[in-house]
């Protein structure tokens, strides 16, 4: 089992950045890959960034890369989302997931564990 719990989020400036956490429970981290989704108001769930277990492989939206950067310290059971340059598109609800697994996935179904959510507003 895992818990997750995201913080970060907030109102910022378009043109800002933002730093979002993610800190899982258990001793089982580094065996965890990660992905960070985001949802809209009256719009599906959709991938935002994903990361295996070891931190070697990292998968982008087409949306947010170059813009967003998905990393993790398995000594601290931590993953992060770095968003810079963030857009008023970026707007919604971002969580974070989890799997057991040693591949990525980029589709929300393959995620067995979810935090709750933090809300990030861009303005413009």
């Amino acid at each position: 089992q895992v818990q997750l719990v995201e913080s970060g989020g907030g109102l910022v400036q378009a043109g800002g950045s933002l730093r979002l956490s993610c800190a899982a429970s258990g001793r089982t981290f580094s065996s965890v890959a990660m992905g960070w989704f985001r949802q809209a108001p009256g719009k599906e769930r959709e991938f935002v960034a994903a990361i295996n277990r070891s931190g070697g492989r990292t998968v982008y939206a087409d949306s947010v890369k170059g813009r967003f950067t998905i990393s993790r310290d398995n000594a601290k059971n931590t993953v992060y989302l770095q968003m810079d340059s963030l857009k008023p598109e970026d707007t919604a609800v971002y969580y974070c997931a989890g799997k057991y697994t040693t591949a990525v996935f980029t589709r929300a179904y393959a995620y067995d564990y979810w935090g709750q959510g933090t809300q990030v507003t861009v303005s413009s």
